[in-house]
């Protein structure tokens, strides 16, 4: 099976991506898009109606771990070691968040991710991440 395949397979398998509602719209090369609707039940503030941190935090994490699965490198699974993020905004309520992850160095046995996080205002990110993840051995 192709690497795109079951890294397609893997997220469509991931109980919380389902439950929160995650389309992976991009993969290949060690790079991943995953977007994220807007869903009154991913509200961390109902006051305002913005997306809980957890979710997007979740979205970084499963976006990260298939651009590692994608790239060319990587022989086939992997697990999240570290992941850094720094939110700078709330998300608009409303609005999809669509995560961008690249895996842009690969040890023997760990793959380096950067990621951001954004809604409809594609030029202020709502959150930027960076992470170590795990190269599986095939």
């Amino acid at each position: 099976m192709d690497k795109v395949k079951f890294a397609q397979q893997f997220i469509a398998a991931i109980p919380h991506a389902r439950a929160l509602g995650m389309e992976l719209t991009e993969l290949g090369e060690g790079r991943a898009v995953i977007a994220m609707p807007y869903d009154e039940k991913l509200i961390g503030e109902p006051k305002t109606g913005v997306i809980s941190g957890g979710a997007v935090s979740a979205v970084m994490d499963t976006c990260c771990g298939a651009a590692v699965m994608s790239h060319p490198a990587a022989p086939g699974a992997t697990a999240t070691i570290d992941l850094r993020i720094d939110y700078m905004r709330a998300a608009n309520p409303g609005q999809t968040i669509v995560a961008t992850a690249t895996c842009y160095h690969i040890t023997r046995s760990v793959a380096f991710v950067r990621a951001t996080a954004v809604d409809d205002d594609t030029d202020r990110p709502v959150a930027a991440a960076t992470g170590a993840f795990t190269v599986g051995q095939s």
